[in-house]
């Protein structure tokens, strides 16, 4: 059976809720909604945000299947491509609609409405996924005293990233916010009731490790393992776009991983996770070792993100840590563990490791002892020289293996309003790595690590954190 087409049009200069609910009456009313939006030489006069703009607003409903710029008349497209349903707003109803003898004439229908009330305004729904407030992010005066850190040499350590070849490898994943309008309480059985109005993708997992690496200055290589899917080709574009060299290996049995949040009022009300958490096969491995030996050695970093969805296995880890050590490389690495259960034990010998308390008491099966002596452990068992316990709202602990220096410290979370704690391990583990390996010392690495940590949190999903942003807080010390 062929899907009914609605088609709406306009210049959607602002999106509000009167769109809103047109839109959805719209997709309610047809299989497939396409949005044509007159671009700017159609629009005229009636511009006042550039076409692009425009677009973009109308991409971010989820109501909508299909959106483009509109470069003719509404009757020219229709005339061509015949769509069942065209639908306008209700204060249309009583004026001349010259669209309706060209439906007529194949059988279209002309439908009006006003929408059904109960829409926030998209602006205050979306305000969540603006920029950074810097007004939260604050200074740990006492730590930079102590151990001598000045402006001046926390900004010649970021303006030299550049010279940073980087290689980051683990598991991809995509990050989708949909924001909803609460509708009510179902009358039938004790549950909440709402309606998706946008929805925003973002990279995540091993992906936004590297997105980091790439736009603080490095150059920067991905290896990875995804699905057959449409999430595949996003994450493929998005990486490109930032010039990051992309190995994306294709797994057909298992969906490139995707963690949905439906959120209403600035709160997570639930997540879904669609992924597979199996081990790539053997030939993926092999190819991958084979992919890698061809210039190994232009590489000064290695970065292992692991999420336990399979991508870093014991073979692969095993092989890129033994070139690594044969070429001299930095290795530091993170694996997670929040609905999964991941093991930081696993990655031997590595500089930096960023586990959270609960990751260090699963690895060690150890869920009694302090801190400091959950650090010492972890270091007799897998020797990383550094381990950045990070402990969410109170910030992280530095444990140091060096004994000519100072055992631990500490730094309290920058930031005091968090938006979104989703990807602070991730900004801090590419900071505080990059700068390690421009040399700076480990309270150095951590300081810029939690800056960038500070960063990541005051924005809603993951988004790439740029040297600028990191410049602009070290002014402030």
């Amino acid at each position: 059976m062929k899907n009914k087409v609605a088609f709406v049009y306009g210049d959607f200069n602002i999106l509000h809720p009167g769109h809103l609910r047109l839109l959805k009456f719209a997709k309610e009313s047809a299989d497939y909604l396409i949005v044509g939006i007159y671009s700017n030489q159609m629009a005229g006069s009636q511009n006042i945000f550039d076409e692009t703009i425009r677009l973009e607003s109308i991409k971010a409903t989820s109501f909508v299947d299909e959106s483009f710029l509109l470069d003719t008349t509404a009757l020219k497209y229709i005339k061509e491509n015949k769509p069942d349903i065209i639908v306008k707003g209700k204060e249309h109803e009583n004026k001349e609609n010259e669209e309706i003898k060209l439906l007529e004439s194949y059988g279209g229908k002309l439908l009006f409405t006003s929408g059904e009330i109960g829409f926030s305004s998209l602006d205050l729904l979306q305000k969540e996924f603006d920029g950074i407030n810097h007004s939260n992010i604050s200074h740990y005066n006492a730590y930079l005293k102590r151990h001598r850190i000045d402006n001046k040499t926390l900004t010649n350590i970021i303006d030299n990233f550049s010279d940073l070849n980087v290689l980051v490898i683990g598991d991809t994943i995509i990050d989708e916010y949909i924001t909803c309008d609460p509708i009510g309480m179902s009358q039938e059985d004790p549950t909440i009731v709402v309606s998706p109005i946008s929805n925003n993708k973002f990279i995540g997992g091993a992906a936004i490790v590297a997105s980091h690496a790439r736009t603080l200055g490095a150059q920067v290589s991905f290896i990875s393992v995804t699905g057959e899917d449409d999430n595949y080709t996003y994450a493929n574009n998005y990486l490109s776009d930032l010039n990051i060299a992309t190995y994306l290996y294709k797994d057909a049995s298992r969906p490139t991983t995707l963690k949905q949040r439906f959120r209403a009022h600035n709160k997570t009300l639930l997540r879904v996770n669609h992924l597979k958490q199996h081990n790539i096969n053997n030939q993926i491995e092999i190819k991958i070792l084979k992919d890698l030996k061809k210039d190994f050695s232009k590489f000064n970093l290695i970065i292992f993100s692991d999420f336990s969805y399979g991508v870093l296995t014991k073979k692969l880890i095993t092989n890129i840590q033994k070139l690594a050590i044969e070429h001299n490389i930095l290795m530091v690495a993170d694996s997670q563990s929040s609905s999964q259960i991941g093991d930081i034990t696993k990655f031997k010998n590595v500089h930096i490791i960023t586990p959270t308390e609960r990751e260090i008491r699963l690895s060690l099966n150890d869920f009694e002892s302090g801190l400091v002596v959950l650090s010492e452990k972890l270091q007799k068992k897998s020797h990383p020289k550094y381990i950045f316990t990070t402990l969410g709202s109170e910030g992280i602990m530095i444990y140091n293996s060096d004994k000519n220096d100072l055992l631990t410290d500490k730094i309290p979370a920058l930031n005091t309003n968090a938006k979104d704690v989703s990807g602070a391990g991730d900004s801090l583990l590419t900071c505080s790595s990059m700068s390690l390996a421009m040399g700076a010392n480990i309270w150095q690495s951590a300081y810029l690590g939690s800056i960038a940590a500070a960063i990541q949190v005051s924005r809603i999903g993951n988004i790439p954190i740029k040297k600028e942003e990191i410049l602009k807080e070290l002014n402030t010390i």
